[in-house]
């Protein structure tokens, strides 16, 4: 058995040594080794890797299990080589794969190592079939795509006659590159060649996702003509309602679909991508969005990022890289092409951007108007070394100044009571509220999500109660009853009967009210997880690093921070050591998909 005396020292888990131990309980084996291998799987799954990359394993174990050296010193000696005589890998319902070709060996649980076969097999389906191209598709294009006046190739025309031509299409790049403007301009060129009307699905893993895309398709279809706009839908659903999964869900639904779009792609994860390949029929069209330079999905895998850099779709793929939101001046695109650039150190640069930042503080207007300075610059720093100095304050009251305003009359006061609030006052205040934006690396800790909630609470005066006008919350686990989808975000305001209820927007841009007393799981938002703020955009983003070295902090975690920010970006960074190290960490998942 996998001794605890043996794993003390490392960060395996109950789980990872008792997967190990029943293992060996049902099929024993004589090599410590083996059960070494069998839990180090499980742990890399938890992890969020497809499989234990063995032949890293054998030559950088520190880095792919993110252990330090001392832990790495526990592991046995040529751990690698006992892999080809694990027992547990024998047999077609094995439950571990060994996996041995040109790009190394890994080893993958089965339900990861199906997944992924699936992945593979779905999309092999995809590119044997032909596929209907419009005789006339480059006159089309032109019609759509006027000439770049620069002479650089239109990207976003590319990505339309690749889509145009093919059963599955990745389209990445980084925020206002245009993912969906040209999406919206394959859907008007697919229903302007079909002889039938298509059903079009369109969906996002979150429901934050899914309302921005319908926010964004519907824009771009303003653009189209009348005849156009008509025939393509702009309501967006969440990844789960759309393949009408839930917590006892086990069979996949085909869906009745000739064309899905699924926005946010990075942030799926390895089974759920294998049972949206398998829900959406190969005769039709699918198109994922996404930045393959974001975080990896919360769950096991990194399918975007593996498909767009790998060999298997590389013909099917295009990158966005002409940004419209963030020109050359912009001092948040600078950031995010600098942390993002793949230079051997980029802190030099770094150093060179929070040099070139004026403090956030000091920039404030002395009169907090309502609207604001609109000559505020659009990167700022901070460098308090607590969340209680009470200069952070003044900060918060004025990037939440509108929200607060609106709120105020719906808080009761020792005059007056809480005056009841419409759906529309609801909606104002829950579009008010994410222009200002509260991002941390970690949850815990002296600059954790945890302590500045508590902190912006005594910041902007709430927080005297459980349940009070003003608390935002965030959904922490999927409700099916009440549709509400890990990630979603409502605020406790006074219904428009006068009772505490939470407001969340629903689909059709109004609200739906709901009792606290039955929500079961969420928790204050006003500070969040950059992982939890993928598929969401603020006006402005303070983004907090933490004060001591993590290994959460990374490359990838830092850009999709600073990119969630629209307009303005503050860095608040205690310990600027923390942050150059936080750049120059990657997340590298392991698996099989990037080949």
């Amino acid at each position: 058995m996998l001794q605890s005396s043996w794993a003390q020292t490392t960060p395996l888990t109950g789980l990872d040594k008792s997967l190990a131990n029943l293992l060996h309980s049902k099929q024993p084996s004589d090599d410590p080794r083996h059960l070494w291998l069998a839990a180090l799987t499980s742990h890399q799954w938890g992890r969020g890797h497809a499989c234990l990359d063995l032949s890293t394993l054998q030559t950088q174990a520190s880095a792919l299990l993110g252990w330090s050296d001392e832990q790495t010193a526990a592991l046995p000696a040529d751990l690698h080589q006992a892999a080809s005589t694990l027992p547990w890998t024998q047999g077609d319902s094995s439950p571990l794969v060994l996996n041995q070709d040109k790009d190394g060996t890994r080893l993958y649980l089965r339900r990861a190592w199906t997944a992924e076969q699936n992945i593979r097999h779905n999309i092999a389906q995809r590119l044997a079939l032909p596929c209907d191209v419009p005789a006339d598709l480059q006159q089309r294009l032109d019609a759509l795509f006027t000439p770049a006046s620069d002479g650089e190739p239109d990207m976003q025309r590319l990505a339309c006659e690749v889509a145009a031509q093919n059963r599955i299409t990745l389209i990445t790049g980084g925020p206002g590159t245009g993912k969906t403007t040209t999406v919206v301009k394959l859907l008007s060129l697919l229903v302007g060649t079909s002889s039938s009307e298509l059903q079009i699905h369109l969906a996002a893993p979150t429901g934050k996702a899914a309302a921005r895309l319908t926010e964004s398709i519907s824009n771009a279809l303003t653009k189209m003509p009348a005849d156009v706009q008509a025939r393509i839908p702009t309501q967006a659903q969440t990844l789960h309602r759309l393949l009408q999964t839930n917590s006892k869900a086990t069979q996949v639904h085909q869906l009745a679909t000739d064309v899905v779009v699924v926005d946010e792609a990075s942030m799926i994860d390895l089974e759920m991508m294998a049972r949206l390949l398998q829900a959406v029929p190969p005769t039709a069209r699918l198109i994922l969005l996404g930045d393959k330079d974001q975080l990896a999905s919360v769950e096991a895998g990194a399918v975007m990022s593996q498909l767009c850099t790998g060999s298997l779709l590389k013909a099917q793929t295009v990158t966005l890289i002409h940004s419209h939101r963030f020109d050359a001046k912009s001092g948040i695109g600078q950031w995010a092409r600098t942390v993002n650039a793949d230079v051997a150190d980029n802190t030099p640069a770094l150093k060179a951007l929070w040099n070139a930042a004026p403090d956030w503080l000091a920039t404030l207007p002395l009169q907090q108007s309502i609207e604001g300075d609109a000559t505020e610059p659009d990167v700022t720093r901070l460098q308090l070394t607590s969340a209680s100095d009470p200069k952070l304050a003044v900060g918060l009251r004025y990037g939440w100044r509108n929200w607060l305003a609106l709120l105020d009359a719906h808080r009761p006061s020792k005059t007056a009571p809480a005056a009841p609030c419409s759906n529309a006052q609801a909606v104002a205040l829950l579009k008010a509220f994410t222009e200002f934006c509260v991002l941390c690396a970690v949850r815990e800790g002296p600059l954790g999500v945890v302590q500045l909630n508590a902190q912006v609470e005594h910041a902007l005066g709430l927080g005297q109660s459980a349940w009070y006008a003003g608390r935002p919350v965030m959904v922490t686990r999927n409700d099916y009853a009440l549709e509400l989808m890990n990630g979603d975000i409502g605020l406790c305001l006074p219904g428009p009967d006068g009772v505490l209820r939470v407001a969340f927007p629903a689909v059709d841009g109004g609200v739906r009210w709901v009792m606290p007393s039955r929500l079961d799981s969420v928790e204050t938002v006003f500070a969040m997880t950059v992982h939890k703020s993928q598929g969401s955009e603020f006006t402005h983003v303070l983004l907090v690093i933490p004060a001591l070295e993590s290994p959460v902090l990374t490359r990838e975690l830092v850009y999709t921070g600073l990119t969630r920010a629209r307009q303005r970006l503050t860095l608040w960074a205690p310990q600027l050591g923390v942050l150059w190290n936080g750049c120059a960490r990657r997340v590298l998942r392991s698996g099989g998909l990037g080949d």
